[in-house]
């Protein structure tokens, strides 16, 4: 005799009866099991749970861009913070040196002159008798002015060249490219011999304007090349088909996204810049007193280096340090911000 069925479920519509000859069960029209003493409905997932909203699914967590990518890798990296930090102080004693140096950079005193550390000068003293560690802390405010000034403007005037040939190209493109060619065929201290020896003004904008001069051609490559990158995804052909101009699309659409290898040239160029401005001073033809400036003072210095060494390790330290701090920042943000690398 057959087993009956299960009276704890409706079968009502789901199987039918087997037939008199013993043949399979027919399936009629299919439907969902009913539990006796009424239909139970299981709770929907998103409607349980904390922070969970009752009218739909949660909503997906926000996702990263570039930017903030980035600066999430950069907060965790020690050689960025260390960095930047050195950058900062430096910063700080350029605008504000009177913080940490009470003295007077112009001030000497020949009856010390080459003198070593004594109690209120810890750097000694230099060839005219000024103190040595008030020179070297002013002689910051002129060396991050120029590379600052200098970083700026070659990264401006060569985004603006380089994005507008990578862009527009055809004869455009050629003509930017042969005069970008023409100045870096230029050995970069031969044109600084040449072009500041004609200069009388001992201040820093002539030497930043020449760094300018020469600085631009190098970021416009990267600016062009990053340009024709980015102007080939699909959001910027979208642009164009919706009827956005050429202004429009490379504000809005390209410069945000080409501009991120600009960045990373400009900063590792910022210390070099610095170191460049050094060697022109060094040579007498960057900038020149009274100016103070870590150059100068250790080209005065080198010929008493054997009499001397004080006068020449401390600016000669403070301008390493300084070009260090800024390769290593700029290294850090290639790191963070090359996809390559991730």
């Amino acid at each position: 005799m057959p087993e009956p069925f299960d009276t704890r479920y409706d079968t009502t519509g789901a199987l039918a009866p087997a037939d008199s000859g013993g043949g399979p069960l027919g399936r009629a029209t299919p439907g969902p099991p009913i539990l006796e003493g009424g239909p139970r409905r299981r709770p929907l997932p998103w409607r349980t749970g904390p922070g969970r909203r009752s009218g739909g699914p949660a909503a997906a967590p926000p996702g990263r861009g570039l930017w903030s990518d980035a600066w999430h890798d950069l907060r965790r990296n020690p050689v960025f913070v260390l960095s930047a930090l050195v950058i900062l102080f430096l910063v700080v004693i350029a605008i504000w040196p009177q913080l940490i140096a009470s003295g007077n950079p112009y001030h000497g005193d020949l009856a010390r002159a080459q003198d070593g550390p004594a109690p209120g000068h810890p750097f000694g003293y230099d060839l005219q008798g000024r103190d040595v560690y008030t020179r070297t802390v002013y002689g910051a405010r002129a060396s991050i002015t120029v590379g600052i000034c200098a970083t700026l403007g070659a990264a401006l005037l060569g985004s603006v060249l380089g994005g507008l040939a990578g862009y527009f190209g055809g004869w455009w493109d050629a003509l930017l490219s042969r005069i970008a060619d023409v100045f870096f065929g230029i050995p970069i201290l031969l044109g600084g011999l040449v072009f500041l020896s004609v200069v009388t003004s001992g201040s820093v904008w002539p030497v930043v304007g020449f760094i300018v001069l020469l600085g631009w051609p190098q970021i416009s490559r990267i600016a062009r090349g990053s340009v024709v990158t980015v102007k080939e995804h699909d959001y910027v052909q979208a642009a164009r088909a919706l009827g956005a101009s050429s202004g429009r699309t490379l504000l809005r659409h390209i410069a945000p996204n080409a501009v991120a290898p600009v960045i990373v040239v400009a900063t590792i160029a910022l210390g070099t810049y610095i170191a460049l401005e050094a060697t022109l001073s060094f040579l007498g033809v960057g900038l020149k007193p009274p100016t103070v400036s870590w150059g100068i003072d250790i080209s005065s210095a080198a010929p008493q280096i054997r009499n001397a060494p004080h006068m020449l390790l401390w600016p000669a330290g403070a301008l390493s340090l300084t070009v260090l701090a800024f390769i290593m920042l700029g290294d850090a943000v290639r790191d963070a911000l090359d996809p390559k690398l991730r």
